[in-house]
């Protein structure tokens, strides 16, 4: 079973939308990023303290949008898998959340589980 997010359309090209989700009796902040018709979601908690990594609502880019930047220590996540590529935690990776889009919706995939995104 899936869970719609929201319109693929809500969330800007380059950019992330942040959620709040209850999962397994927890609660869980997740984002979005999107990148064309794709889109990656993973949990919004930085691998190096555990801080969220955006401060500002639904900012989770760098500035040329070309990866995901916690507003904390300032690492840097590739799009696609959430490796860290710059920062204090290189080498670490954001925990992925499955997505999927299905007829212009952003879709959580409950299907999937943990790690495989659309």
């Amino acid at each position: 079973m899936s869970r719609v997010l929201c319109r693929l359309t809500d969330i800007p090209d380059g950019e992330g939308k942040e959620f709040d989700l209850e999962r397994g009796g927890e609660d869980d902040e997740i984002f979005v990023v999107r990148r064309g018709d794709r889109i990656f979601g993973y949990v919004n908690s930085c691998p190096h303290v555990g801080t969220p990594l955006n401060w500002v609502e639904d900012r989770f880019m760098t500035s040329d949008k070309t990866l995901i930047m916690c507003a904390t220590h300032g690492a840097c996540f590739r799009i696609a898998d959430g490796h860290c590529v710059a920062g204090p935690c290189v080498g670490e990776s954001l925990r992925s959340i499955s997505t999927v889009v299905r007829d212009g919706e952003a879709m959580l995939d409950k299907d999937k589980g943990r790690g495989d995104q659309s």
